[in-house]
């Protein structure tokens, strides 16, 4: 435990000098990068493997390194670094002797921020999917915000743009408390659940450190939070009693923006959002809304972007058009090609809860036909701590094969395989599938037309939805 980030004040971009990011390749480190440059910034970066994302930014002017070596900071002033990044990457290792400026991340997001209207969104789950509504209603609204996501906003192709708007709108990370290098005028919690048990202790130390992100909210500012989340609806009460000024939303009766008749309609959910008991004098009338990604789950996400957009001043109709326009984030219930009757869609859910609220909404997505899970556990110790939790949650799925463990920034566990995973799904409908090559056509010959198959997990797995539709394009489903 005790890996979490310790906060530091903002350091303007302009005091910055030349930037090195050490794993630019990652979704966060690139856009930062690239709204660096933009800025006039020089910028280098490296990453272990080269990819379309070290290949844009090398088209933008940064000097690119495909490797860590130490040789790769020279001129750098500043070197920025992530959590995944450990302390014996030789980059790092050099920074500190050479006494560079190192700033984590977060920090280097919260430079970028410092003269712009701030807009955190965070929560342990929907951040990614929250802050591309957010942002895609500002973008239609004509506000051109600058933005930061954790993913790829399909829309732009980009995960982070600059924009010429005073507002910025920002995943927040609680992973490793990195959030709470952010001071923002507006922040949306989506939920306070347990969670990076590397990082933290338990779910009460998660809930201080939330309660502590809510104490950064500037003066005068706004916290808007899931009345239907105890965790989060626990910590707004919280807030509000020590004077910030806060607003829900939820299905909950008492959400100052109520949720309502949700109907699901293929990859659409169609709602209404009506104003609560709490609501301000003025508050709109009830608005029938609509975005293209499934799930009452997304429904609740784009409630939230409804109500900050509201809670910024954009009037109603524009808010809900640019909400229509949402396409979504890479990797969030992505569709990745259909072939002999059978839906792939791609899903970054590595958490219980997120497969449990996924697999509800490929239910809906596909009423008539099974659905079929692909699951890559990500980390070894949430995999341990989580076992049976994701067993209970893939027992939704009518088959699901489990993948071995995607390691990230972990060392492996003994004991600790997807094995742990696949013998918790109940009814033995969880097949341990250690060797991926095999998974393709194991999927495509379980599949029959009308099934959905979903790939599942924060690690490499999302390579394998070509793949199954390759697979099911060659062979009769169900052979």
């Amino acid at each position: 435990m005790g890996r979490l980030v310790t906060p530091v004040a903002p350091v303007p971009v302009a005091e910055l000098g030349r930037v090195h990011f050490t794993g630019i390749g990652g979704a966060g480190m690139s856009g930062i990068a690239r709204i660096m440059m933009a800025r006039g910034v020089k910028v280098s970066g490296s990453d272990v493997a080269a990819s379309d994302l070290l290949t844009a930014l090398a088209r933008q002017g940064a000097d690119v390194h495909v490797g860590h070596a130490a040789g790769n900071i020279d001129g750098a002033d500043t070197v920025v670094v992530s959590t995944a990044i450990r302390p014996d990457n030789p980059e790092l290792a050099e920074a500190r002797r050479r006494g560079l400026r190192v700033l984590h991340r977060a920090a280097a997001l919260a430079s970028v921020m410092l003269d712009r209207q701030g807009i955190a969104v965070t929560g342990t789950h929907g951040k990614s999917t929250t802050t591309g509504m957010l942002t895609t209603i500002l973008r239609h609204c004509g506000a051109d915000p600058g933005y930061m996501i954790g993913g790829i906003l399909a829309e732009t192709g980009l995960g982070a743009e600059d924009g010429a708007g005073a507002m910025f709108v920002a995943e927040a990370d609680e992973s490793d408390g990195s959030f709470l290098m952010l001071a923002p005028d507006l922040a949306i919690v989506t939920c306070v659940e347990a969670d990076h048990l590397d990082n933290y202790a338990d779910l009460t130390e998660i809930q201080a450190t939330f309660a502590e992100f809510t104490r950064q909210i500037r003066p005068g500012g706004l916290l808007i939070a899931c009345a239907d989340d105890p965790g989060a609806a626990a910590l707004a009460a919280a807030a509000a009693a020590s004077g910030v000024r806060v607003r829900s939303y939820g299905t909950a009766p008492t959400a100052d923006y109520r949720l309502t008749a949700v109907r699901s309609h293929g990859m659409t959910v169609h709602f209404e959002v009506t104003a609560g008991p709490g609501a301000a004098p003025g508050a709109p009338p009830p608005a029938q809304l609509e975005v293209a990604v499934p799930g009452q789950h997304n429904a609740l996400n784009a409630t939230a972007a409804y109500a900050a957009a509201v809670e910024l001043g954009l009037a109603p109709g524009p808010i809900a058009a640019g909400l229509a326009a949402y396409r979504g984030v890479h990797r969030r219930m992505q569709p990745k090609g259909e072939a002999a009757g059978v839906l792939v869609l791609d899903s970054y859910a590595h958490h219980p809860t997120e497969l449990t609220a996924d697999l509800r909404a490929a239910r809906e997505i596909r009423p008539d036909g099974r659905v079929i899970a692909v699951f890559q556990p990500h980390l070894f110790s949430r995999t341990r701590i989580f076992a049976a939790e994701f067993g209970a949650a893939l027992g939704l799925a009518d088959e699901a094969f489990i993948l071995d463990v995607y390691a990230a920034r972990e060392d492996p566990e003994p004991g600790v395989t997807g094995e742990l995973v696949a013998s918790a799904v109940p009814g033995g409908r969880g097949r341990f599938s250690p060797d991926r090559a095999d998974v393709p056509a194991a999927v495509a010959a379980a599949a029959r037309p009308g099934d959905l198959v979903l790939t599942m997990g924060a690690g490499d797995v999302t390579a394998l939805g070509p793949q199954i539709v390759e697979a099911l394009a060659g062979e009769s489903p169900g052979g």
